[in-house]
């Protein structure tokens, strides 16, 4: 175990899942939901804040895409990964601690297998982002990093950050999933800010669940309203991602 995994020298958490509606949802033996697929859509995304979390599209030029690499820190139930190897056609890479959740994915919630541009390793992401084997050739970084009592990031500190920002490409951008009514919010903003400067980092409003994305670029970027509308515009009509909506609830914190 790592020296920041909260279950050193015991258990990783169980996994399962439940089923309601016609949607799957992966459990980490509690009754937190983290993570969810709709049965009938596979490799869409059924969470609204995980949608949120492809709010980098907002800042790239869309005819760029598949040429770039996507990471994902904490597989969940691979809607990222799935929607970025499978819809976006990206190189994509993601990093999962507890083999039994990989396992679930494979099983559960239709990870397809590792191929030429998609590699699901089981790995300590507070390593790989120390690590310099990535270092700026990452274009888009997910973070979404909790365990089963999904109190607060398992990884929150200004070196974390600042070594997932390292990790970044000249124009790449981190999306990282935070609880917005929780006393950790501002204080896991301030280490982002304090890592990439706060003319780089950007936020939704939370979710009705609270859960709040933030958005940090590798170098700042100032897009006009009329810019990102017209590019929400084209990922909502492109890939079916309500873009247009996250235009209204995202903010630059600057």
């Amino acid at each position: 175990m790592s020296k920041h995994d909260p279950h050193a020298g015991g258990e990783l958490p169980e996994v399962n899942f439940s089923e309601a509606g016609g949607v799957r949802y992966l459990h980490f033996g509690s009754e937190w939901v983290q993570g969810s697929m709709r049965i009938s859509a596979p490799d869409e995304i059924d969470l609204e804040y995980v949608q949120r979390m492809m709010g980098w599209l907002l800042f790239v030029d869309p005819d760029t895409i598949a040429q770039r690499h996507a990471m994902q820190l904490g597989l969940g139930a691979a809607a990222l990964t799935k929607f970025c190897r499978r819809r976006l056609r990206m190189t994509t890479t993601a990093i999962e601690l507890n083999p039994r959740v990989i396992a679930a994915c494979r099983l559960w919630f239709k990870l397809p297998p590792d191929d030429e541009r998609l590699s699901v390793i089981l790995g300590d992401a507070a390593e790989v982002v120390a690590h310099p084997h990535w270092r700026g050739c990452i274009d888009a970084l997910q973070v979404d990093l909790y365990d089963e009592e999904a109190a607060a990031p398992v990884l929150d500190s200004e070196d974390f950050y600042a070594h997932c920002r390292s990790l970044l490409t000249p124009d790449g951008c981190m999306s990282v999933n935070l609880f917005g009514r929780s006393s950790s919010y501002e204080r896991s903003l301030q280490k982002i800010v304090a890592a990439f400067g706060s003319q780089a980092v950007w936020a939704f409003r939370p979710t009705r669940e609270g859960n709040a994305v933030v958005l940090a670029l590798r170098e700042p970027a100032h897009p006009s309203r009329a810019d990102l509308v017209a590019r929400a515009e084209w990922v909502q009509q492109r890939w079916g991602l309500p873009a247009i909506k996250w235009t209204k609830v995202l903010r630059s914190i600057d």
